[in-house]
C-alpha cells in the first residue's frame, strides 16, 4: 500500500490494474500532509489471538480483534452479502449495554461478525488483508447488528470528544453509513487523541471475528468452489436466528425483476417497500408478494427441482396467510422452469416470460388497491349501508390518527380493515387472462383495470356487501371466507359481460 497525495483526485496503484479511482475515500490518519486511505482495497483485520481450521476448499480463521480495528471494515464494506440489513432497536441496545457494563465478557456473549473474502493476503503481526471480489456474496455475511452497534458506539465516542451528540431515533444501516461518512474525520481525530492518552480505551474491547477464505487463493478451481458455497453458508448461518423467508428471497435475487418493475411503474410506492429485511420501509415485501398471487394463480403450472407441481395460493391466504404466500413464491421462483443460474453471478435470473408478465401486472396492483380502498366507504354508503357505524370500522378509525391509503399514502376520510378490501381486489383477476403471445403465454389485462373500476366498482360493491351480514360484519371472517372471493370474481365477470 502506498501513500499518495494528488491534488483533486486520489488513486491507488495495483500491479494488475493501472489506476483505481477512490470513489469513496475514508481518512484513517494524516501525517505530514500525506493521507493513508481505508478503502475496499485496504480491508485489514488485525487479530490479537487466532487459530485456523481447514476443511475441503475453505479455511476458517477464528480470533478476537479490538473494536478499533473494525474501522476499516466499516469504511469499506456494506451488508450486500448479508440476507438481512440491520437497524437499531432492542438488539443493538443490548449489544451496546454489554459493551458498557461487562466489556471483559463481551466477546463471550456474542457470536461476533462473520466475514468472507475470496482473495486475501497474510501480513505480519496477525494481520490479514481482505480483498473481496463480489459484494453480493463476500464481505459481512453475518453479524450486521453487531457491526452496526459497534460502529455507532465508536462514532458516538468520537462525536462526544467534539461535544456533539448523534441525532436520536431509529437508524438503518444505510442511515448509519451516511452519518459515518459525514463525521468520519472525527473518528480519525478520536484515534489520534487515543494514541496520546493511554487511558482512552473505550474502543479497545475485543470482538469475535470469523473470516472465511479459500484454502488456496491461487487455485481458480478452489476459489470458484469456495464462492459457490458462500450463499449456502450465509443462509445457513442466518437460519440460526430464524432468518425470514423474505431475506432469503431477496438474497437469491427473486425480488429483482419485481423491484425493477415497481420502480418503473410506481417509484413512490417502491421506495416504501422493505425488500431487504431491516432495510427500512413502511410496506412489507410480503404484502406485495401476497398480491402477486392474483395474477400468478393464472400461470401455467410449473414444477420444482424435484419434479413436483408448485401449487397455487388459495385466495383467502392472500389476506390471512401472507407468510405462506411468500414461501410459495420462493418455491415458484426457485423452479428451474422459472429461474436459472446466472453465468458468473450468484443471483438467479428469471427466464419465464409468463411469470414475468404476472409480475408486470403485480406492479400495477398497489395503485388499484388504493383506489378501491379509498372508494369503498363511499360506495358502501351509496348502497344503503352506514359504514362508519360498523364496530370494526369505528374502532379502527378511533385508534388511527393518520388516515391514508395503504400503499400510496393518499389521505382518506375513513380507513378500512384489510379483510373488507382484499376480496374486492382479488376480483380483479377476472379482468386478467392467460393469452398466447407469439410462441409463449403471458398474463394480460382484458381491458384497462382503472377505467373498469371507474365504471363498475359501485355495482360490484353493492353486490358484495350482502355477505357482510352473513359474516357478522367481522373483517376477519370476511377476509378468510372463500365465498367472499368467489362472489367478487362472479361480480367482476358479470360486470365485464354487462349483466350486473
Amino acid at each position: 500500500m502506498q501513500r499518495i497525495r494528488i491534488s483533486g483526485f486520489l488513486y491507488f496503484f495495483r500491479a494488475n490494474i493501472n489506476y483505481w479511482p477512490f470513489l469513496y475515500p475514508e481518512v484513517i490518519g494524516c501525517k505530514k500532509g500525506s493521507i493513508f486511505m481505508s478503502t475496499k482495497e485496504n480491508l485489514i483485520i488485525k487479530f490479537d489471538f487466532y487459530s485456523e481450521q481447514t476443511v475441503g476448499k475453505a479455511t476458517k480463521i477464528i480470533g478476537l480483534t479490538k473494536a478499533r480495528y473494525l474501522i476499516p471494515i466499516i469504511d469499506g464494506l456494506n451488508l450486500e452479502a448479508n440476507p438481512r440489513s440491520a437497524k437499531t432497536g432492542a438488539v443493538t441496545d443490548a449489544i451496546q449495554e454489554s459493551i458498557e457494563r461487562d466489556v471483559e465478557n463481551f466477546p463471550f456473549k456474542t457470536k461476533g461478525i462473520l466475514l468472507a473474502s475470496s482473495q486475501y493476503e497474510r501480513l505480519e503481526r496477525g494481520r490479514i488483508r481482505m480483498m473481496p471480489q463480489n459484494a453480493e456474496i463476500e464481505g459481512i455475511l453475518d453479524g450486521g447488528h453487531n457491526t452496526l452497534a459497534i460502529g455507532l458506539y465508536i462514532l458516538e465516542k468520537a462525536l462526544a470528544l467534539q461535544g456533539i451528540k448523534l441525532v436520536k431515533g431509529e437508524k438503518t444501516w444505510d442511515q448509519f453509513k451516511k452519518y459515518w461518512e459525514k463525521y468520519r474525520h472525527y473518528v480519525t481525530e478520536y484515534l489520534e487523541e487515543a494514541k496520546k492518552n493511554p487511558e482512552m480505551k473505550e474502543i479497545d474491547f475485543y470482538v469475535p471475528i470469523e473470516l472465511l477464505v479459500p484454502q488456496d487463493a491461487d487455485d481458480p478451481v478452489c476459489v470458484e468452489s469456495f464462492k459457490n458455497d458462500l450463499l449456502e453458508i450465509c443462509a445457513a448461518r442466518n437460519n440460526n436466528v430464524q432468518l425470514q423467508v423474505a431475506a432469503k428471497v431477496y438474497q437469491w435475487g427473486y425480488f429483482n425483476d419485481l423491484i425493477e418493475l415497481m420502480e418503473r411503474r410506481n417509484p413512490g410506492v417502491n421506495h416504501k417497500i422493505e425488500w431487504k429485511t431491516n432495510d427500512g420501509g413502511k410496506i412489507r415485501a410480503q404484502d406485495i408478494i401476497a398480491l402477486s398471487w392474483i395474477p400468478l394463480n393464472l400461470i401455467t403450472p410449473v414444477r420444482d427441482e424435484h419434479d413436483r407441481i408448485v401449487e397455487s395460493v388459495q385466495p383467502q391466504n392472500i389476506y390471512s396467510g401472507k407468510g405462506g404466500c411468500l414461501k410459495q413464491f420462493e418455491k415458484l421462483m426457485s423452479s428451474p422452469q422459472v429461474t436459472r443460474e446466472n453465468d458468473g453471478g450468484y443471483k438467479r435470473i428469471l427466464h419465464n416470460k409468463e411469470v414475468y408478465s404476472a409480475l408486470e401486472i403485480t406492479a400495477e396492483l398497489p395503485a388499484l388497491y388504493d383506489y378501491i380502498y379509498e372508494m369503498f366507504p363511499k360506495l358502501y354508503n351509496a348502497a344503503g349501508g352506514s359504514y362508519g357505524r360498523i364496530t370494526a370500522v369505528k374502532a379502527l378509525n378511533e385508534k388511527r390518527k393518520v388516515k391514508v391509503t395503504p400503499f400510496g399514502g393518499r389521505p382518506v376520510e375513513t380507513i378500512s380493515p384489510d379483510g373488507y378490501i382484499v376480496p374486492l381486489v382479488y376480483g380483479l383477476q377476472e379482468l386478467m387472462e392467460n393469452r398466447l403471445v407469439g410462441d409463449h403465454h403471458e398474463i394480460c389485462w382484458k381491458q384497462n383495470p382503472m377505467m373498469f373500476l371507474h365504471e363498475h366498482l359501485e355495482k360490484i360493491v353493492k353486490n358484495y356487501i350482502g355477505i357482510f351480514n352473513l359474516c357478522d360484519y367481522d373483517p376477519q371472517k370476511i377476509g378468510k371466507n372463500a365465498q367472499s372471493y368467489l362472489q367478487n370474481l362472479s361480480a367482476f365477470k358479470m360486470a365485464l359481460a354487462g349483466i350486473l
